[in-house]
């Protein structure tokens, strides 16, 4: 049902950025249909970041102080009713639960008490108005989730491509790390991500790392400051000196250096869905089961293998050969 008079939307999604990343096509399409609405972002706090990358998407932000249930962060609970009384003082005349299932959101987008209330819902559990909200797909990847809840808005969907613009300071951060690399003749390795589980075993990334070098490719590893240690066991289980770049750059160089490379070789995580909008190959080992939900879409650039059931190294390095080294960027 195409809803009118749409002046001011808030979007509930206070995820991480790989989850925000996916989410952008829905929204792409969202400000299409209603290009003179102002769209607030009711997300983390790292998410400032992203509303100054995405300004023709969204104009404010409005931080989320946690919520009972939700495991991203920790309830602040004398934060909470300042922040609910932010929210109904705007007077939205939409919410859109883009958060999950629904289960626990829910209710918390309902004191949103915007005009109209959309998103996802499970039987059984509370659904704010049926005729806005859509059983949960949990059959579908991400980005094509989001994408049936706006075309159950009646708003068409303009593609599935994913966005991560750059910007003259992540041009600037990356100039400043001073990385010795040369464009599209290096191959980034990723080793961390959320979760221990979720990583891939450090020696097979340092394996895979001296079969790029064996190709004549530079070598670079990339990390935050908290992931020094799982840097550091990759260097130490390759036979050739890599290029450490973790610790040492900004999301945005990072994306500098993703979009220079020659292709990225990592876990399931923030940086394979920036190579997924940058449009550098790449190769994605899934550990959480999941890769018909996270994978990139685009399966000539990227490959996701998914090593909960196909655990071999071997068919790692044949897909390093045959999708990333046989057209290395000149």
């Amino acid at each position: 049902m195409k809803l009118q008079n749409i002046k001011k939307i808030v979007v509930f999604r206070a995820l991480q950025i790989g989850d925000m990343l996916c989410s952008i096509p829905a929204i792409r399409a969202l400000k299409h249909a209603y290009p003179d609405a102002e769209i607030t972002l009711v997300g983390l706090p790292w998410a400032k970041m992203l509303i100054e990358r995405f300004p023709h998407y969204f104009q404010s932000l409005i931080t989320f102080p946690g919520y009972p249930g939700f495991p991203e962060q920790a309830i602040d609970k004398l934060a909470f009713p300042a922040f609910l009384k932010t929210v109904q003082d705007q007077n939205f005349d939409l919410a859109l639960q883009m958060h999950g299932s629904g289960i626990i959101s829910n209710p918390l987008v309902d004191l949103f008490a915007a005009r109209n209330i959309a998103g996802f819902y499970t039987e059984n559990n509370y659904c704010p108005n049926k005729e806005l909200f859509i059983n949960y797909p949990g059959n579908l990847h991400e980005i094509k989730r989001h994408l049936k809840l706006i075309e159950m808005l009646e708003i068409p969907t303009l593609s599935s491509d994913l966005e991560f613009p750059i910007l003259k300071k992540d041009k600037e951060d990356f100039e400043q790390a001073a990385i010795p690399v040369h464009t599209g003749r290096y191959v980034i390795i990723h080793p961390g991500s959320r979760g221990v589980s979720r990583q891939w075993h450090p020696a097979n990334f340092a394996a895979i790392g001296d079969q790029c070098y064996k190709k004549g490719l530079q070598v670079v590893i990339t990390g935050t400051p908290d992931e020094m240690d799982i840097v550091e066991n990759v260097r130490q289980h390759m036979k050739h000196e890599p290029i450490v770049a973790a610790g040492k750059t900004t999301l945005g160089a990072v994306a500098v250096l993703i979009k220079n490379a020659a292709a990225l070789v990592s876990n399931c995580t923030g940086v394979s869905h920036i190579a997924a909008a940058l449009k550098t190959k790449s190769i994605v080992l899934s550990l959480d089961g999941e890769p018909h939900r996270w994978g990139p879409l685009n399966h000539k650039l990227h490959r996701t293998i998914d090593w909960t059931t196909t655990p071999r190294l071997d068919l790692v390095r044949e897909e390093v050969d045959s999708l990333l080294l046989s057209s290395i960027k000149v």
